[in-house]
């Protein structure tokens, strides 16, 4: 599948966000800090954690944002949070989506502070990126249910995209077999839908009946085609 054009508002949004975070670094080196960020989501390999994951994830945020303390930290972390990705086999076997969250909390980190941004909204961004890992939002925090709601709103798309979404991440991870591949997802899946509620935002929660028909249909698919797989001759 070719990969997703590179929005020419991206790189200026990213300054914008350093910039209304507090960044104290002259602009050119705030616009190279997001140039080497938006290298890392184009990388080869990402299917699905990429450039248009990014967009849709900024995308969200804005919709949601009037629930926002500081949004600008909100964007940081939306786009500090897939800096670090890895798709190889033991990340599957874990049950993680290929971000590895602390890692990427750790590198916006290093480089925010070389960017100048206060003290306060870098640990805010940490914060953020951090409750990614299991979607474990602090309930006094508006600004971590924006994040973690726009990261599961892919959740809530219509069904051509949620088909689109499911085959990005298969083709991230070509390299699992089928088997071990559809039990992660089977077990990530159960997990989404054996949550008293998805989405903690009140914007965010519009979204919720439309995620669960979507998991619950990809459930039923990922059974029936275990059910094929068993009944399949073993090579």
């Amino acid at each position: 599948m070719p990969s997703t054009p590179t929005p020419t508002w991206l790189l200026p949004a990213f300054s914008r966000a350093a910039i209304g975070a507090g960044a104290t670094a002259p602009a050119p080196t705030i616009e190279l800090a997001g140039v080497r960020l938006l290298a890392r989501w184009e990388e080869p390999g990402r299917h699905f954690h990429n450039v248009r994951h990014l967009v849709d994830l900024l995308q969200r945020v804005d919709e949601l944002q009037q629930e926002t303390h500081n949004a600008h930290a909100v964007r940081l972390a939306a786009w500090y949070h897939g800096a670090i990705f890895s798709s190889d086999e033991a990340s599957a076997e874990a049950h993680k989506g290929g971000e590895d969250e602390n890692a990427s909390a750790e590198f916006a980190r290093i480089e925010l502070t070389n960017l100048g941004v206060p003290e306060k909204a870098i640990a805010a961004v940490e914060t953020m990126v951090r409750a990614l890992t299991r979607h474990t939002r602090n309930p006094d925090s508006s600004d971590c249910a924006v994040l973690c709601d726009a990261d599961l709103a892919v959740l809530a798309s219509e069904p051509q995209r949620y088909r689109e979404y499911i085959r990005d991440v298969r083709e991230e991870y070509s390299h699992i077999p089928d088997r071990k591949f559809l039990e992660a997802r089977k077990s990530i899946v159960n997990k989404l839908l054996g949550r008293q509620q998805l989405y903690a935002s009140p914007l965010g929660a519009s979204w919720e009946l439309r995620a669960r028909q979507n998991l619950a249909a990809e459930a039923s698919r990922i059974d029936k085609e275990l059910e094929r797989l068993e009944e399949s001759p073993q090579p």
